[in-house]
């Protein structure tokens, strides 16, 4: 569907475009490289805006025991191996995620980084308290992969009483029908669902939410 409006407190949240995740070669259900390319555009466009972006990264999972990490280690012991660690530049920011003057201009605030352990963005982080520090109503969403990160971040902000936009061509997963379940079957529950233009044609002009931090 269309989407209707968006605030004009709204934030831009980018979920793990990160090097150990959004590597150029994986297999996904859209292409990385033009899921990225989308999520850049818009949160230049937040950012010539004056309006807050979010940039997530993940750095750990959380500890319960699940059956994918049981079937991981199970592997590697009869192999005579172990879960290879991470590779050490695996959290950092795809550097095309970074601000650049050259694209927008001078920015009227630094974006908000904020570091997590688990799936979602809210749970153990700080960013329910940055949002509310700006007065934020509405999220626009984008990243990878749709039914982990960006639909347990939708979740969570859709519970804390935000109104949730998903940018649907800027999000991918490694399975389509994950994919495909999610923006079929829980995001109309959550929020509203778009595509990059649609979302920056709606974008306020103005730069009330970096105001209201300034306060």
């Amino acid at each position: 569907m269309t989407l209707s409006t968006i605030d004009p407190a709204v934030a831009l949240v980018v979920i793990d475009l990160q090097k150990g995740i959004a590597n150029p070669g994986r297999q996904t259900a859209h292409p990385v490289p033009e899921v990225v390319a989308n999520a850049v555009r818009l949160a230049d466009a937040f950012r010539e805006r004056g309006l807050p972006v979010v940039l997530v990264t993940v750095t750990g999972g959380a500890p319960g025991r699940t059956e994918v990490a049981r079937a991981q280690a199970e592997a590697a012991a009869a192999a005579g191996t172990t879960i290879p660690a991470w590779p050490a530049d695996f959290a950092e920011l795809l550097p095309e995620l970074e601000a650049s003057d050259e694209r927008t201009g001078a920015s009227t605030a630094p974006d908000i980084r904020i570091v997590k352990r688990t799936w979602g963005a809210f749970h153990g982080t700080a960013l329910h308290d940055e949002l509310q520090a700006r007065g934020v109503t509405q999220i626009v969403l984008v990243g990878i992969a749709t039914s982990k990160g960006v639909e347990s971040t939708a979740r969570a902000a859709h519970e804390h009483g935000y109104n949730v936009t998903l940018a649907l061509d800027a999000m991918t997963d490694s399975s389509a029908a994950a994919h495909e379940g999610s923006v079929a079957n829980v995001f109309p529950a959550l929020g509203e669902t778009g595509t990059v233009d649609e979302v920056i044609a709606l974008l306020p002009a103005g730069t009330g939410t970096e105001a209201s931090a300034a306060k």
